[in-house]
């Protein structure tokens, strides 16, 4: 299934996809409020700021697959994230990353492997999957990179619209 077809909804509920997103370079993460990575929200606003008036945008999709680490609502999540981080960039509703009731967004994204050659199951929270222009997976970054480091940076960059 290409991604821009799979179903979505945003944290508000609406329906959405990736389509909307078509032409534009993509950082999908998954995100949690109570996690030790949390203040990564920081880093990710920042690369919003940074290129998102250059054909990129962050997709925030919360999980709460990883001890617990988001268990508030829709709302809780929002406002924490504005509150905290001053967070703009686009989240979807809550979604399962892992296990039998794996989103299929999540289904195509564990396809693809790290830089160590490993692919399957998200590892933990703040995951990172960069989408091409054209939808296609580039790059999964592990969770504990942190969103500004050389290597996502210089990723970005190199799928920025011309």
């Amino acid at each position: 299934m290409a991604l821009y077809d799979i179903p979505l909804r945003t944290l508000a509920g609406e329906p959405t996809s990736l389509a909307e997103y078509r032409g534009k370079a993509v950082l999908v993460v998954n995100v949690a409020s109570k996690c030790g990575l949390t203040p990564q929200y920081a880093g990710l606003e920042q690369l919003q700021k940074t290129y998102g008036d250059r054909g990129f945008t962050v997709l925030g999709v919360p999980s709460n697959q990883f001890a617990g680490q988001e268990p508030g609502t829709a709302e809780e999540i929002q406002t924490f994230c504005s509150a905290t981080y001053g967070v703009t960039f686009p989240m979807l509703e809550k979604t399962d990353v892992n296990g039998e009731s794996r989103h299929p967004l999540y289904v195509e994204l564990t396809k693809t492997a790290d830089g160590a050659g490993e692919a399957g199951d998200v590892s933990w929270n703040f995951e990172k999957f960069l989408l091409s222009p054209q939808g296609e997976v580039v790059a999964r970054i592990r969770p504990r990179t942190e969103p500004d480091a050389p290597e996502v940076v210089s990723a970005i960059e190199a799928q920025l619209p011309a």
